[in-house]
């Protein structure tokens, strides 16, 4: 698996975005965990605050409990597409979490229209 250099993408709007990361954004910031789970393939891995979770049952539990969690609201800042397959979506997230205020890159990797890789990391 060859290494996306994210600093080559080109900016983007969030209606130029694919569809399913859309859908998913707007499920995510819902809390809408059985929405935001359909966006996923089956051997999906999501790596967010240091940890990775493997496959539908671990993100699933991953979004139940990074939706209860903290009280958060979320903005979207900017977004850039490096290609067919690799979209980098920028939030800004204010809540009660540890520091209050974070922008993350959002980092998604599709495949056959769903999202294979997510990686958020400020």
């Amino acid at each position: 698996m060859s290494t996306v250099d994210w600093s080559e993408g080109t900016g983007i709007s969030l209606e130029d975005l694919p569809a399913v990361i859309r859908a998913y954004l707007a499920a995510h910031e819902a809390r809408d965990v059985k929405s935001a789970i359909t966006a996923y393939t089956a051997d999906a891995v999501v790596t967010d605050d240091g940890r990775t979770h493997r496959g539908l049952d671990e993100i699933r539990t991953w979004l139940d409990r990074s939706g209860s969690e903290y009280t958060y609201t979320t903005e979207f800042i900017g977004a850039t597409g490096v290609d067919e397959a690799h979209f980098d979506v920028v939030q800004h997230l204010e809540g009660d979490f540890p520091g209050g205020v974070v922008d993350l890159h959002f980092r998604f990797t599709l495949n056959g229209g769903l999202i294979i890789r997510l990686t958020i990391e400020p």
